[in-house]
């Protein structure tokens, strides 16, 4: 981490000493390594403020206190990147960090342990000139499944990823980042990554280990491999991978059209007990989906994204996970099911699951010429999961004020997700609650 802060040091001291032969604004923090800037080494940094009032699900404590709302203030994410091409063919990339750092924060009863590496990996380009076929390997998000497995988070159009598509998400990962070696490259229009991947036990993710029952868990015995693939046919613009990150929107900069499908699998990644015999189950997860996101009037600046996907996922019988992003509650009480407090519902399980979104760039400086400009945008996650008792579907409309394209931009997001009641082992839909946030979004 020393080493990384000493470097951001020198790339701002470059600056100011070049500050009489460049412009005074800058667009980024880039030291070129040779003339034609083909070599480089580049720092960004990401803040993601959240303000949220949020309807807390049913039986929901705050520190041992009942709560039916909350109002909290958080850092959905703070990140540095240092990353850079060193030779032609040699690559590094290097993220620090933490998310979802609120108010009931803590590692190990300390508020202050909580950034750490997301990523650190080389790579190196086995075809001299092009990215017919690079090698790499490290701590790294780069993923099968699909583009929203591995998301660039600056870039996204929504307020936030649809984190169901990061299916093992701090299960067996870190962050959605596994210790993986990986070849990817693009053939033509053809888009390519396939993944080793060495997971995590569940054991060290520093939550509660679910107890062994007839529904799926996290098996904590043994310990094998993850295999992962995403292919990705580009129709129009071939998108450009420098880093395994994979865009959101490009607001109107590209046009692109992309069929993708993807994998993960393991065998024996989980468990259930069957009356007095522990049985393993393989996780087998895919996906398919149409990525669009063009102009429609360069003269105006207008674009459109949209997205549309199927996923299947199979962890095992009966699985299903909880999950609250940035859970602004603790615990919950009565009735309802584990993990259910606050702002959870059930993100993860196995089933179906259609997921799609889609937003409009409206015309460059709308509100004026400096003021930026608008994109308005609805998504939809409708689930199948086997044991819910009907289809599930979690809505989030909200609009972005784009001060300054992803650099600067404040999102308001409204979302409607349905709560749970517990009968046996399955969960029963017992009504609505929603959430309203507004982001503001600092990267440079």
């Amino acid at each position: 981490m020393k080493r990384i802060i000493a470097l951001l040091v020198l790339l701002c001291l470059y600056y100011v000493t070049q500050a009489q032969d460049k412009p005074k604004e800058i667009n980024e923090l880039k030291l070129n390594l040779n003339d034609t800037g083909s070599r480089y080494i580049k720092a960004t940094f990401l803040n993601q403020v959240w303000l949220r009032y949020d309807q807390s699900n049913p039986g929901t404590r705050v520190l041992g206190e009942p709560k039916n709302e909350t109002l909290d203030i958080g850092l959905r994410r703070t990140r540095f990147q240092l990353y850079g091409q060193m030779t032609d063919r040699v690559f590094f990339y290097f993220q620090f960090g933490q998310n979802n750092f609120n108010y009931l924060s803590q590692n190990a009863g300390n508020r202050k342990l909580q950034a750490f590496f997301h990523d650190a990996l080389g790579e190196y380009r086995v075809t001299k000139g092009n990215e017919k076929l690079i090698l790499g390997g490290g701590l790294t998000i780069a993923n099968g499944l699909s583009r929203f497995s591995q998301p660039s988070v600056s870039t996204i159009m929504t307020m936030d990823v649809p984190v169901f598509a990061q299916a093992t998400v701090d299960q067996t990962d870190e962050f959605s980042r596994k210790l993986s070696a990986y070849a990817r490259g693009q053939l033509g229009k053809l888009d390519y990554r396939v993944v080793l991947s060495d997971p995590f036990p569940v054991t060290t993710n520093g939550q509660p280990i679910p107890a062994l029952s007839n529904n799926a868990t996290f098996s904590q015995r043994g310990h094998h491999k993850q295999y992962q693939g995403l292919f990705i046919y580009n129709f129009f613009d071939t998108e450009a991978h420098t880093t395994p990150y994979m865009t959101g929107t490009y607001l109107g900069k590209k046009k692109v059209l992309n069929l993708e499908a993807g994998f993960i699998t393991q065998s024996k990644a989980t468990w259930t007990k069957e009356a007095a015999d522990t049985i393993y189950h393989s996780m087998n997860l895919w996906s398919a989906a149409v990525f669009y996101d063009a102009p429609v009037n360069t003269e105006k600046g207008t674009a459109l994204n949209a997205y549309v996907g199927y996923y299947n996922y199979d962890f095992g019988p009966g699985y299903l996970r909880y999950n609250g992003i940035m859970n602004p509650a603790s615990t919950v009480s009565g009735i309802y099911p584990s993990g259910s407090q606050g702002n959870a519902f059930p993100m993860f399980g196995s089933g179906k699951v259609w997921y799609t979104q889609v937003g409009y760039l409206m015309k460059k400086d709308l509100l004026g010429e400096g003021n930026g400009t608008l994109m308005p945008y609805a998504s939809l996650m409708s689930a199948n999961y086997d044991r819910l008792d009907k289809q599930m579907n979690v809505i989030d409309v909200g609009v972005n004020w784009l001060l300054k394209g992803h650099n600067s931009k404040i999102t308001l997001d409204y979302q409607n997700r349905p709560f749970y009641l517990q009968q046996g082992t399955d969960l029963i839909r017992n009504g609505n609650k929603s959430q309203v946030v507004m982001q503001y979004q600092i990267f440079f």
